[in-house]
């Protein structure tokens, strides 16, 4: 018997159990995806052979490429851009690693906390959390964001509004500064030079701006895995867990396998709860099917497989909230045209932002040519000037909101991607009880009934709405301040990203799955740490950093709770996980 087994190694699922192998317990991590254990080899830097959803290395499916993506059902003309393997969506995201907003959790007090979301607030405080995002900070590690033109051009914009700096990791007032990112600084050779000759390692270090961070993190070249300039979970947490032994005394590495689907959390009732007592997996290449014991485990598939398991495996759901409050950031583009050059393309994606408390927060992104031409023509909008689908909304941008086409759309890419600017426009959305993930009626796939996602409606309330039209309209001020000659909006259609809550943690146990210590409310000895645990939007931030910091409290929670140990949070010190003895770990297993 396990003493506890992992589900999932996305952005949640290796934070907690490196930190429990940390403390000497034997730990499994399952993962349905694949395992990229060389990347430098087995991935390109072309956006197509990354993120095509049918086959890409990025996709949401197994490691044979030659088989087929995994299907799931949504109730609307939108895509999900869900990851499989070892990383999870951390493989293509930009680092970014803002904290929460204060007025997100219980007992804020702050003049703008009827702003918020309050009627699903953290069953804890922002005090709280502060020290496992303290933690966390210090592990990855997370350090302010190497900048270039476009964040000048974007810094002169928010000055010009009259805009302040911040100067806090703590959001307390609308503020610009450069991000707070999970990427290594350059060192060496990066950032002096593009001749691949003089960018490996350890001549170069850490970022070496080759600007292809939504293709995954390879830099610099020759590297151990946990020196890989991004700190996406593949480069972190599990190189620090499976170094466990080494940096901690007493740790025990964990084992990981990929390419295995988790089918069924076993369970029996004990009382009046169920107790959750180990699994089932399938892994996909053999088709064999394994059963292991656990004295806990942990669930964190993500906000789509997270529900999905839990139904297939006849967990109970008294209050139907399991799969409820589906949330996920409504986006919006702002793109700006310049007569300057600004860097669009050059440089780490994403390194400076700006926030609103209450309202949610925006920052820019520098884009590849594919995905720049992709980010231009998605609309809820429908074609801009020629249908709008109902909106075509006119403000402060030039012409109607909507994607650009034809003509248009060349002239603009014809102009150089690195003379647009773009802003992503980050609302504070608040939790919708009818945006749901349900067992679907298709037939089941090897691994039990697939996911319905069911956003139809995509409710938005009052507020949320008021919110995104109010960031968007701050948006195009900046941009105009920063000297654009011409502004587009982009409503963007349903695509979701930053999916947050569909299990999630909640002060009442009647809008909520997990009580206070992530703990499933009626199934003991089983938590939940990924995205879905969030219980609300955070007010706008990424939301990685934040279920990192929470994946850790649990581990602590775990640990006390059911193998009476300490906490260590704040007696201890933690270890960075580009630590010396972790590379040496790296390179005596060929990573």
């Amino acid at each position: 018997m396990r003493d506890v087994i992992v589900i999932g190694a996305g952005g949640g699922g290796p934070v907690v159990a490196a930190e429990l192998a940390g403390r000497g317990l034997d730990v499994l991590i399952l993962e349905g995806g694949p395992r990229h254990a060389d990347p430098e080899n087995q991935w390109s830097h072309a956006e197509n052979d990354a993120n095509n959803p049918n086959n890409g290395f990025l996709r949401f499916g197994p490691e044979d490429r030659d088989k087929p993506a995994w299907f799931r059902e949504w109730t609307d003309n939108l895509f999900i851009w869900q990851l499989s393997g070892v990383g999870g969506t951390t493989q293509h995201y930009y680092g970014n690693s803002p904290r929460p907003m204060p007025g997100a959790f219980r007992g804020y007090t702050g003049a703008d906390a009827g702003e918020y979301d309050t009627a699903h607030l953290f069953p804890f405080s922002y005090e709280e959390l502060v020290p496992y995002l303290e933690w966390v900070e210090d592990t990855l590690p997370v350090e302010t964001a190497a900048m270039g033109t476009k964040e000048e051009l974007t810094f002169r914009g928010c000055e010009g509004i009259g805009l302040p700096v911040q100067t806090s990791r703590n959001i307390t007032r609308p503020a610009f500064r450069p991000q707070q990112n999970a990427i290594l600084q350059p060192g060496g050779n990066s950032g002096r030079t593009d001749d691949a000759n003089l960018l490996t390692y350890p001549q170069a270090t850490g970022c070496t701006f080759c600007g292809h961070c939504f293709q995954g993190c390879y830099v610099p070249r020759r590297a151990p895995r946990n020196q890989y300039a991004k700190r996406s979970t593949d480069n972190s947490y599990v190189p620090l867990g499976l170094a466990a032994d080494a940096v901690r005394p007493g740790g025990r590495a964990f084992e990981l396998i990929a390419d295995s689907f988790v089918q069924r959390i076993h369970h029996e009732q004990e009382g009046p709860h169920s107790v959750a007592r180990g699994v089932t997996w399938r892994n996909n290449t053999t088709g064999e099917v394994f059963s292991e014991d656990a004295r806990v485990v942990v669930l964190a598939g993500g906000v789509t497989e997270s529900p999905r398991l839990w139904f297939n495996s006849g967990l109970p759901n008294p209050n139907d909230w399991v799969g409820r409050g589906h949330t996920d950031h409504h986006f919006d583009w702002v793109v700006g045209s310049f007569d300057e050059y600004t860097g669009n393309s050059k440089g780490a994606n994403s390194a400076a932002r700006m926030d609103w408390p209450g309202r949610g927060g925006m920052e820019n992104v520098g884009l590849g040519p594919a995905i720049q031409a992709f980010t231009l023509s998605l609309s809820d909008s429908g074609v801009r000037g020629v249908y709008d689908n109902g909106r075509g909304l006119y403000g402060p941008w030039d012409g109607p909101s909507g994607r650009l086409v034809g003509n248009e759309l060349k002239d603009l890419m014809m102009g150089g991607i690195d003379t647009l600017l773009n802003f992503l426009v980050i609302t504070d959305d608040h939790v919708q009880s009818r945006n749901r993930i349900t067992p679907s009626l298709f037939p089941a796939d090897e691994n039990g009934a697939p996911a319905k996602v069911d956003v139809t409606l995509r409710d938005r309330s009052p507020r949320t709405q008021e919110n995104r039209e109010f960031m968007v309209h701050k948006s195009v001020e900046i941009m105009r301040a920063a000297g654009a000659k011409k502004v587009y909006r982009l409503d963007w259609a349903p695509l979701l990203l930053h999916v947050h809550s569909s299990m999630r943690m909640g002060e009442s146990d009647q809008n909520s799955v997990l009580d206070a210590n992530a703990e499933a409310r009626w199934v003991k000895r089983l938590f939940i740490a990924d995205n879905s645990a969030l219980a609300n939007a955070l007010g706008g931030p990424n939301p990685t950093l934040t279920t990192q910091a929470l994946a850790t409290r649990t581990a602590e929670k775990i640990f006390q709770l059911y193998f009476g140990g300490d906490p260590w949070v704040r007696a201890e010190a933690p270890v960075v996980s580009t630590d010396p003895r972790i590379s040496a770990r790296m390179n005596a297993m060929g990573l």
